[in-house]
């Protein structure tokens, strides 16, 4: 029967995973299956593939013929790379000893690259997470500057409207204070104009009464008189 390596499809919407399975071809795609060799899960960067070398080998020698994803995957993991190598092996190519130091240096230059792109990922994660903690350092900072301002015209505004109150406070006690100070000063006035009155008619009293008292001085014509006589 014709035998296909495939993906057979788990997991939930928008986070699904697959098993890497051996499968008769004429069966659904989700279906019943001969073996399962590996799973796959494309929701990681980069994905993550879980594999079993020796049944992949083993099956693509027995003639299974993988799908195209399938294909992808078992290349990127050497897969096919080993199969290519043993049948240069059977064709006399080459012996196995010189197929394993060619295949150890591809899967050396292959982990080379794959370390490298992980690394580079890590850095641009690391890259990405600064620049995410910047970014909001300084939403924090600006905030916390916005909020400042404001408490601090807050605190100006509530400075000047004091000062204003304590301003009209002394206003109203200072026109207070001068009118008590015009009325006392009215009052005086109005004292001394007694003090005043009265003194003037204690002089004026006086001066009527001693005037009553001096004697009345001799008429000039009866002096004259009295000389003729004598």
């Amino acid at each position: 029967m014709p035998v296909k390596i495939r993906l057979a499809r788990h997991g939930r919407k928008r986070n699904a995973f697959y098993h890497i399975v051996v499968a008769d071809s004429r069966s659904p795609r989700d279906g019943k299956y001969i073996e399962r060799i590996g799973s796959y899960n494309p929701n990681t960067n980069p994905a993550t593939i879980n594999l079993d070398f020796d049944k992949a080998i083993n099956w693509l020698g027995n003639g299974a013929q993988p799908t195209d994803t399938a294909r992808a995957i078992l290349s990127y993991e050497g897969v096919m790379m080993k199969k290519h190598l043993l049948d240069g092996v059977k064709k006399g190519a080459f012996d196995e000893a010189t197929a394993e130091v060619k295949y150890e240096a591809w899967k050396k230059e292959k982990d080379a690259k794959i370390n490298a792109k992980k690394d580079g990922l890590s850095k641009n994660a690391d890259d990405a997470a600064k620049a995410r903690l910047e970014a909001e350092t300084k939403i924090n900072t600006d905030r916390a500057e916005i909020i400042a301002k404001r408490v601090s015209d807050a605190e100006a505004i509530v400075k000047a409207e004091e000062a204003a109150a304590r301003a009209e406070k002394a206003e109203k006690e200072a026109a207070k204070e001068a009118e008590k100070a015009e009325k006392e000063a009215e009052k005086a006035a109005k004292e001394a104009a007694k003090e005043a009155e009265k003194e003037a008619k204690l002089a004026a009293a006086k001066a009527a009464a001693a005037e009553a008292a001096a004697p009345a001085a001799p008429a000039e014509g009866s002096e004259g008189s009295d000389e003729t006589k004598a």
